[in-house]
């Protein structure tokens, strides 16, 4: 049976520190009113901080972005919020729905082609794994069905369809 709506949580990664309520106003995509009608609910939800490079989403400078040594690094503090906010929010299972902000265009490169290759360059910070490509890693790392709602290659690349098909989870 599909899940009540009561039973539904949202969660979320953010470069900025508005809650939904506020970022859906300053956005300015629904009419105020609507915004209004559902206000506690969407002002209940706070992004964690996001995995976020400059050099890729040319356009936004965020105050919310976490910081580490790797990008293997950053992976794992993805993982680590996966698993704290499932716990939190006694969650039976979760989806992940990339609806981030479309990142440069990168060339395929020998780095995505294997598992092995990719979790070499996130340990090596290597510039053809975007922070698209990082979410996508800690989601399937995780069995956590991952979608991609933007025009990057995120899961869309050999090591992470490699990845998918070792743990069983569907992109």
């Amino acid at each position: 049976p599909l899940a009540k709506i009561e039973d539904i949580v949202f969660g979320g990664w953010d470069a900025y520190k508005d809650n939904a309520y506020e970022a859906a106003v300053k956005a300015g995509v629904l009419e105020k009113p609507l915004l209004d009608a559902i206000k506690p609910e969407l002002s209940a939800i706070v992004p964690m901080s996001a995995v976020f490079d400059k050099r890729y989403v040319k356009n936004i400078t965020g105050d919310n972005i976490k910081s580490a040594p790797t990008k293997m690094d950053l992976a794992n503090e993805l993982i680590k919020d996966i698993e704290t906010f499932k716990a939190k929010n006694n969650c039976s299972r979760l989806v992940m729905v990339w609806c981030g902000s479309t990142e440069v265009y990168i060339e395929e490169s020998a780095v995505p082609a294997s598992l092995s290759a990719f979790e070499k360059g996130l340990k090596e910070n290597d510039l053809s794994i975007p922070p698209s490509m990082i979410y996508a890693y800690a989601a399937i790392k995780c069995g956590v069905p991952y979608a991609n709602g933007a025009p990057n290659l995120s899961c869309d690349v050999p090591a992470l369809i490699e990845l998918s098909k070792k743990t069983n989870t569907p992109i």
